[in-house]
């Protein structure tokens, strides 16, 4: 019989986007000794991945592991990072059956916001009793009394029990590496932390024969490498994993996918994953050796028939669709752009992240992808383009359902808004013109004003420049995912129309500055474009083809004061997210590793003609 050697904790660390998670967990790799002094360590060592780091959120969920040698005896603490955004939720919920208990970090001016609610209603359901650690309270900004009284009210609305409610506390500066009991206890390291870990979250619930049983373990991560293969992550729930052993991989309705043997067996260590010989029950490891197991999935002993039971996910709430790049313009910028390929990396994509569903069209060219949000697709397509995919992306439309009385149901989101109180009107008056209802609105200090409205998830796609707009930049606004309710009826959409080239060439800096009176442009001199393609936004609700390849006519004659150089207004460059928002139901967004491109679906002018007659 194996005896682990080491005592366990498995724990998450959960919160609202931006509230210090990735930054607190770099301090607790630095004081267990995780990372060697003087070592090197990159700021958010946990955000590994590109987007990630550009964009400052954490994406994947990621587990790493500590030896803290601080008590009476030597315990492994592993923390699994978890993302903090709603269109991430799909990693959160799979996680959380991984871990024993969770660290909730609330920012001590923000309070709880709308991600930190949908986390902690998971982890309650699941049992948890979290430690609320109160981030952030060295701002000047910060309250932290009323960050945890919200905190409270919080528990208590989500139906916590009494032994839920009875939370530790701690206060905390995750980025000054210290954490405390009060606001008055000296601030001068996270043993505090490490210490109510120890005390408050059990050991892993193993029996003891648990060694002696078949494995089972439910794998709740998958990534691919390039020398391993497959690599699933989970917890282990019976029996011992050992290099060498052939298993098997159980779906959810118990049928067999695969009898595999397992070439490693992966422990987390600090920053690294290690091979380790054996792991014992409650440990968090990854397997490698399988080839079609993926998440959810049971990994058990070929006596096992009993899958595990694995996490409801919440439905996605938005599709868009997305093919094979076919412009004038396709084949130029990226090495991938056949349909096939497209669909082997969108198939592997859903396989990984069980928020993200991928269906083919009808007539089979092209994917219908359904997602969390705006931001989760956004940020597969750029995964993509970076790859070197070539693609056509169409507008994003809200996944509706019918009830058993066949009402159409669409998702509503929860839209919490921070903003001065001066523009509160403007943005509420908005949000009520697109059929969004205000739930609460009370004072948040300072000056500002918060409000939580109930929108539908279509009134949300590309609201949020107009947001930052009408709040000056000032304007702070979160959403999560509520419930599906009926159909709120029609709501107005883009109100200006489009400028379409009428021709293929590169643009000419004549004519743009001739275009300019009719409205914003899209795209630079030299920027080249086809008959189709969307090179600005007209100031009127028709769309407009124009010429943006039209040369000066030049003379012989030298007028007087005609000879200036044309001074053009710098163009409006779209990102993915506005772009993909921005487009109507007869637009497509192309997307090459280079290049971002609005266009109409279809190109000829009587083609656009004869859809709209079809269309009515």
């Amino acid at each position: 019989m194996t005896q682990r050697t080491i005592p366990l904790r498995n724990l998450a660390i959960i919160a609202h986007v931006d509230h210090g998670k990735t930054t607190l967990v770099d301090e607790m790799l630095r004081q267990s000794g995780a990372i060697r002094e003087g070592s090197e360590m990159a700021e958010r060592a946990m955000d590994s991945n590109d987007i990630e780091r550009e964009r400052g959120i954490t994406i994947l969920a990621k587990c790493t592991s500590v030896l803290w040698e601080g008590g009476e005896e030597p315990v492994r603490l592993n923390i699994v990072d978890t993302p903090g955004h709603a269109d991430f939720g799909g990693e959160v919920e799979r996680i959380l059956s991984m871990v024993d208990g969770c660290l909730l970090l609330i920012d001590a001016a923000e309070g709880p916001m709308p991600q930190t609610k949908f986390v902690l209603s998971k982890a309650l359901a699941l049992g948890m009793k979290p430690i609320v650690v109160l981030n952030k309270v060295d701002r000047p900004s910060a309250d932290p009394d009323s960050a945890l009284d919200a905190a409270f009210d919080l528990f208590a609305a989500l139906g916590a029990t009494d032994e839920q409610l009875d939370f530790p506390v701690l206060y905390a500066a995750g980025r000054d590496g210290w954490a405390a009991h009060s606001m008055d206890a000296p601030r001068e390291n996270l043993i505090p932390l490490f210490e109510t870990v120890l005390s408050h979250i059990p050991t892993p619930d193993v029996g003891a024969s648990s060694t002696d049983e078949p494995f089972r373990m439910l794998a709740t991560t998958l990534e691919a490498d390039p020398y391993l293969g497959r690599i699933l992550t989970g917890r282990v729930i019976s029996g011992v994993a050992k290099p060498g052993i052939t298993m098997k991989a159980l779906s959810r309705d118990g049928a067999l996918i695969e009898q595999a043997r397992v070439t490693k067996v992966l422990a987390f260590r600090g920053l690294k994953r290690q091979p380790v010989d054996e792991a014992a029950p409650g440990d968090i490891i990854a397997i490698a050796g399988f080839s079609k197991a993926s998440v959810s999935d049971t990994i058990c002993d070929l006596t096992n028939e009993e899958p595990l039971p694995a996490q409801p996910i919440d439905p996605p709430t938005l599709s868009i669709t997305m093919g094979a790049n076919d412009s004038p313009l396709a084949g130029r910028e990226g090495d991938k752009v056949q349909s096939r390929v497209i669909r082997e990396r969108l198939l592997r994509q859903a396989e990984g992240d069980v928020a993200i569903s991928v269906t083919e069209t009808e007539n089979k060219d092209a994917f219908e992808v359904a997602g969390r949000g705006e931001l989760q697709l956004g940020v597969l397509i750029e995964n993509m383009r970076r790859e070197g995919f070539e693609l056509a992306v169409s507008g994003p439309r809200v996944v509706t359902r019918t009830d058993e009385d066949g009402q159409l149901l669409e998702p509503i989101e929860e839209v919490v808004i921070d903003v001065d109180d001066e523009y509160s009107g403007v943005v509420i008056e908005k949000l009520s013109q697109k059929k969004a209802e205000l739930a609460e609105m009370k004072p948040a200090g300072a000056g500002k004003t918060r409000i939580v409205m109930h929108s539908p998830s279509r009134a949300l796609i590309g609201y949020h420049g107009e947001f930052l707009t009408d709040t000056r930049g000032t304007g702070v606004m979160n959403r999560s995912y509520l419930e599906h309710a009926p159909h709120k009826g029609a709501i107005e959409g883009r109100r200006n129309g489009v400028l379409i080239s009428n021709g293929d060439g590169a643009a000419v800096p004549f004519a743009l500055w001739n275009l300019e009176e009719r409205g914003i442009m899209f795209i630079s001199p030299g920027d080249k474009v086809y008959e189709g393609m969307i090179v600005g936004e007209n100031a009127k609700p028709n769309d407009l083809d124009v010429n943006p390849l039209k040369a000066k006519q030049l003379t012989n004659i030298r007028a007087a004061g005609k000879d200036d150089a044309v001074k053009l207004t710098p163009p409006k460059r779209l990102t993915l997210e506005q772009a993909i928002a921005y487009i109507d139901e007869d637009e497509l967004v192309e997307v090459t590793p280079k290049s971002i491109r609005l266009r109409k679906i279809a190109l000829k002018p009587h083609l656009r003609k004869k859809r709209a007659k079809e269309l009515g």
